[in-house]
């Protein structure tokens, strides 16, 4: 029996490193930069309850995909905001339109199951 349990615990130890690399291999300086733009999306809410939402959000999205993933897919979103030709490239890429779908579903995901309210559109 105490055999079974080591070879279960041991075979188990991979699986849950695994899951904390994933979610958390997001650097501290980029964890604080969502949530900074998360707050400031959501005036008039007490900073103390934004930052925990803020907080629940990014670490919901973490879960989601890996730091690498996150870069690529919120960079599209936000280059789609670009004018002209440059962002022209970005709105006529369907790979890059699939990412920014797949971000902001991401987004509107992890909003939801952090209680967020809808941003204020600044």
């Amino acid at each position: 029996m105490k055999n079974t349990l080591r070879l279960l615990c041991f075979l188990a130890l991979p699986l849950a490193a695994q899951g904390a690399t994933h979610a958390n291999d997001f650097p501290t300086v980029d964890r604080v930069l969502y949530v900074q733009e998360c707050i400031a999306a959501h005036p008039g809410t007490s900073t103390f309850e934004m930052t925990n939402k803020c907080s629940c959000a990014l670490d919901a999205l973490a879960k989601e995909v890996t730091y690498a993933q996150y870069v690529d897919l919120s960079t599209a979103s936000k280059a789609t905001t670009i004018g002209g030709e440059r962002g022209g490239y970005i709105r006529d890429s369907e790979k890059l339109q699939a990412d920014v779908k797949r971000y902001r579903a991401l987004q509107a995901k992890v909003t939801k199951g952090c209680f967020i309210g809808p941003a204020d559109g600044r």
